[in-house]
Formats: structure tokens, C-alpha cells, sequence
């Protein structure tokens, strides 16, 4: 119960700028009353409670074992299962991120307005269906890439330049309407259900591997999940061109 409160509390001062950044605007900028006053306040509440949940969730459940997992596949050794069970990591939390659906939906009804595919539900299903598995396969190889990377001890810095490199140069080549949709994959992806679990899964590795610092080489997972989608979307988009 001592957990929950001190988290209730947390939440609260979390969303507490965002509350007075609407009111604000609202009451002395627009100089107009909050419409709905009783729904808003009770939809707040019930944003703080579900954040709330959510965080207890995360350190009661997908932390520990997101960690424990990463420490055990290092202790027993295996290389390719460590990588097998990354990739499916990726790929499963992406392809499950609501972020992502919601964005795959709505690119799916911008092609069929501007006439990329046909407007028709099929289609566009497909055309959403695709661009959510492309997405979840670059997260699944951006994890791999990621994991293999704390193995080795390779410096990030130079991985994550060459690759925001290789996005600069493929811009020039990729279809203009992919660009966009492109960028904006690399972003929904450290969502919600990913962030937590990739997180875990780097600190947990890099605090098993001898000579690994959890602080130096634990993060930047994040930064791969967010990179490789943009490669990987612009290219499905110039394999559709």
C-alpha cells in the first residue's frame, strides 16, 4: 500500500505541469471556461490512477523479469540464444506497441486518399499489416545488434552516427511519401510495452557480463529500437517503388 501512494503521489506531480499548462491557456489565453469540468476532472484521475498502475506494474513485473531473463541467458552462455530471444523480444513488444497500430491505420488512410492503394479495407489492411511487420522486424535486428554490441564492448557513439548517416543518405533515395511515415516509425517504437523490457533486458545483460558497466553499455538499446526502423521503412518503401 506504501508503494502504491508514494507512486499515486508521483504520478500526480508528474501530470501536474501539463494540468496547469491546459488551464492556463485555457482560462487566461483563450479566456474561456473548461468545458465538461466534472468529466475532465474525473478523466484525470483516472489518467493518474492508470499511470499509477502501469509504473507499479513495470517494477513489479516486466523489470525483474526482463533482467533476470538477460542475466540467465549470459550465465548459461549462449550466444545465439541470447540473440534468438532479443530479436523475439523486439519483435514481439513492437508488433504489440498500440503506438505503432494507430500510426500504421492512419498512414493506411492517407496512401488510399492520395491514391498510393487502393481504398478499399483489404488494401489498406495489408498496407498497415506490412508496415507494422517491417517495423517489428528492425526492432527484433535492432535488439540483436543492440545485445551484440554490449558483448563485444563496440563503442556506440560510432554505431549510432554511421547509422543516422546511412538515414541521411537514404532520404535522397527513398519515396517521398514513405519519408515521413519513416521518420515517424523510429519514434513509436520506444513506447509504452518496448521501453520497459528493452531497458531491463540491457541493464540485466550489461550486469552480467564481466567487465560490462550497467551505466555505459546497459543503455542504448533504445537508440537502435529507434533507428533501424527508419532504415527499414525507407527501404520497404524503395523495394514498393
Amino acid at each position: 500500500m506504501n508503494a502504491f501512494i508514494r507512486s499515486f503521489i508521483d504520478s500526480t506531480k508528474d501530470l501536474t505541469p501539463i494540468v496547469l499548462v491546459v488551464a492556463f491557456f485555457q482560462l487566461v489565453i483563450l479566456q474561456q471556461p473548461l468545458p465538461y469540468f466534472l468529466t475532465i476532472v474525473l478523466g484525470m484521475f483516472l489518467v493518474v490512477l492508470g499511470l499509477t498502475l502501469f509504473v507499479l506494474g513495470l517494477n513489479m513485473g516486466l523489470f525483474p523479469v526482463g533482467e533476470s531473463m538477460a542475466q540467465a541467458f549470459a550465465r548459461k552462455g549462449s550466444v545465439f540464444w541470447l540473440l534468438c530471444f532479443s530479436f523475439c523480444l523486439g519483435f514481439g513488444t513492437t508488433i504489440a506497441e498500440p503506438a505503432l497500430t494507430a500510426v500504421a491505420m492512419e498512414a493506411a488512410e492517407v496512401a488510399a486518399k492520395e491514391g498510393a492503394i487502393e481504398a478499399d479495407h483489404a488494401s489498406m489492411d495489408q498496407y498497415a499489416d506490412h508496415l507494422r511487420l517491417t517495423v517489428a522486424l528492425s526492432v527484433g535486428c535492432a535488439l540483436m545488434l543492440g545485445v551484440y554490441r554490449i558483448i563485444k564492448g563496440w563503442p556506440i557513439h560510432i554505431m549510432i552516427i554511421s547509422g543516422y548517416l546511412l538515414v541521411v543518405l537514404l532520404t535522397f533515395f527513398a519515396p517521398q511519401s514513405i519519408i515521413g511515415i519513416a521518420y515517424d516509425s523510429g519514434g513509436v517504437t520506444t513506447s509504452t510495452i518496448t521501453v520497459p523490457l528493452v531497458t531491463a533486458l540491457g541493464v540485466g545483460l550489461a550486469s552480467a557480463i564481466k567487465g560490462r558497466n550497467p551505466m555505459l553499455d546497459g543503455f542504448g538499446l533504445i537508440a537502435f529500437a529507434s533507428l533501424l526502423p527508419m532504415i527499414f521503412v525507407m527501404l520497404y518503401g524503395m523495394w514498393l517503388a
